[in-house]
């Protein structure tokens, strides 16, 4: 691919840029681990906000969004917006708690919660399991999205490819280990917008292109279940004239496990049930429970509503231009080669360059938060210096650059680690949520949830030989009653420690018993959470189905979702008023 010195100017020029914002955050980050990590707990909404957005934007997004619509048309993407009723339970019935409880990780949480061995050993298991294990899969597979672009754009080998890979972490790393938490959401907001801009002008410049014709031109070479929003039961096929190739609908019993119950069941990295990892994190970075709901709130609209319809474009521009391509999610890549002009190609490979660090420094930093605080600083070095820690952080941050580069030559394909992360949680999310709502959910409960999910996913996928989603089904439900039976086997949380955390959150749900052992009453709220959830959810997708009906030219279907649009906000900002 040519590229001329603007756009090699723009492309080297950004790296160096985010590189200086980390070094002029450095003094503040050195002040302790709670500044490395959580920003001095003093980040505004919109700033934390945005950063969750650009978090899960990663240089993988796209391409994925590519390969599923690919598979399924648009209404392969339930796959993730699903989520959206799950990260909406978070913002109302979560993010205050999150901030009320004080604490540096969501790992840190499970002995706040849990007493005793068992619970010391959940947090010491996670801290490797969630920061080294989880996180390098995931560094991995955004590794791979970033090896795709690198191969196709400049013809790098693939013996080369690691060292390419290297260098772009390297400068990441360097950055968010010298400023930590504040430095990342600051050049994560500068990310943000650099990389929805470039996609946006892709998305515009290939459908106007003589091969496409516009939206109208599209929709007209495309079969009708492509632009689909919900499954059908009929596969559609395209015209024996053109050479596009099927695209299937999804399976109801895959669009029930979606929307049914992989939002509550599968813990997934950015939609984790009850808004753990660096959800969490950036919840309790926030000034006070009331900016964290509005950072939530934020990140939920602006990730499903506002970011997807570029890159369904360009997919589904894919599919009429490249029908025969094998690896589907290089539709996307292909089509930048092929359309974008001198000047705009720099720019849309640094948007995404920025998609990229913006979600390997989170990475990082998280990841270092788990190694650091639950593991260096609770088992292994408790009485070290803030000093001493913030110089340990920032060591663990390239070690684990380096560890990650292993779990890259891992990955076939970005859909197959998507199910596999999705279906290695099944089950797990219910024990998540409900830690923070009924007392008797202990330490036991959890480890049962963490492990029964992978012996479900072998016994499913190489005993039985299922498939998703009736392996996630199997899977869902052995370790559903898994925990439930470790969880009455075993003897509840320490009384006293059921107090003090109920004293510190006060959670809602089923907690009688302990705060009437406190002879304390508690105003009941579910019923209003429950309330501002319900309208969120309906604001949310009438938000993703307004914008996507109005880029379709689907007009009067946009009006119509963008009135409901309206009308929920403005019950939820009363709603939130009460």
């Amino acid at each position: 691919m040519e590229l001329n010195w603007v756009d090699w100017l723009v492309i080297v020029t950004f790296p160096l840029v985010s590189l200086l914002i980390g070094i002029s955050y450095a003094q503040q980050a050195g002040k302790g681990i709670e500044h490395f990590f959580l920003g001095g707990r003093n980040l505004p909404w919109w700033i934390a906000g945005t950063s969750m957005v650009a978090t899960t934007f990663a240089a993988d997004t796209p391409l994925l969004v590519t390969e599923l619509v690919a598979q399924s048309g648009i209404s392969g993407n339930w796959i993730w917006w699903n989520f959206l009723i799950g990260g909406m339970l978070t913002a109302f019935f979560f993010a205050p708690l999150w901030r009320r409880a004080n604490i540096l990780t969501d790992v840190e949480f499970i002995e706040m919660r849990y007493s005793g061995k068992a619970a010391a050993f959940l947090r010491g298991f996670k801290a490797v399991y969630l920061g080294i294990f989880m996180n390098c899969i995931i560094i991995g597979w955004v590794n791979l999205a970033l090896g795709a672009l690198l191969k196709t754009f400049f013809h790098i080998a693939d013996s080369q490819l690691l060292g390419w890979i290297g260098a772009a972490m390297l400068i990441v790393a360097l950055y968010s280990g010298i400023a930590g938490l504040i430095g990342v959401v600051i050049t994560d907001f500068a990310q943000f917008i650099i990389a929805m801009a470039g996609c946006i002008v892709l998305a515009v410049v290939v459908v106007n292109s003589e091969k496409i014709g516009g939206i109208t031109g599209m929709k007209a070479q495309l079969p009708e279940g492509a632009l689909h929003f919900f499954p059908s039961l009929k596969v559609t096929l395209a015209s024996q004239a053109s050479n596009l190739p099927k695209v299937f609908s999804l399976s109801v019993g895959s669009f029930l496990a979606y929307v049914g119950m992989q939002w509550w069941a599968s813990w997934y990295p950015g939609a984790e049930p009850g808004g753990g990892g660096y959800i969490a994190q950036r919840t309790m970075s926030v000034k006070d429970e009331n900016h964290a709901v509005k950072a939530v709130l934020l990140f939920q609209i602006a990730h499903y509503a506002l970011r997807p319809w570029a890159w369904i474009v360009v997919g589904l521009c894919a599919l009429i231009l490249y029908p025969d391509l094998t690896d589907k999610k290089m539709g996307y890549v292909l089509a930048m080669k092929e359309f974008l002009p001198p000047g705009l190609r720099g720019l849309l490979l640094v948007a995404f360059l920025a998609a990229y660090m913006s979600t390997i420094s989170t990475q990082l930093n998280w990841g270092t938060s788990y190694i650091i605080n639950d593991l260096y600083k609770r088992f292994i070095r408790p009485q070290a210096s803030q000093k001493q820690f913030v110089a340990a952080s920032r060591l663990t941050t390239l070690l684990l650059m380096l560890v990650s580069l292993v779990a890259t030559s891992q990955m076939d394909t970005l859909a197959g680690a998507f199910n596999f992360m999705v279906e290695c949680g099944a089950g797990l999310g219910l024990v998540l949520i409900l830690r923070w709502y009924w007392w008797r959910i202990n330490a036991w409960s959890e480890v049962a949830a963490t492990i029964a999910p992978f012996i479900g996913y072998s016994v499913a996928h190489y005993a039985l030989g299922l498939h998703f989603p009736e392996s996630f089904f199997l899977t869902t439900g052995l370790t559903t009653v898994t925990w439930l039976i470790v969880t009455f086997l075993t003897p509840p949380t320490d009384w006293a420690h059921l107090q003090n955390f109920y004293l510190q959150v006060r959670p809602q749900g089923a907690w009688q018993p302990v705060a009437h052992s406190l002879q304390l009453t508690e105003k009941n709220q579910i019923l209003l959470l429950l309330a501002r959830w319900a309208t969120g959810i309906v604001m949310g997708y009438a938000a993703l189905f307004g914008i996507g009906e109005a880029v379709l030219q689907q007009w009067q279907s946009a009006v119509i979702y963008f009135i409901v649009l309206v009308a929920t906000a403005f019950l939820l900002h009363k709603l939130l008023k009460k």
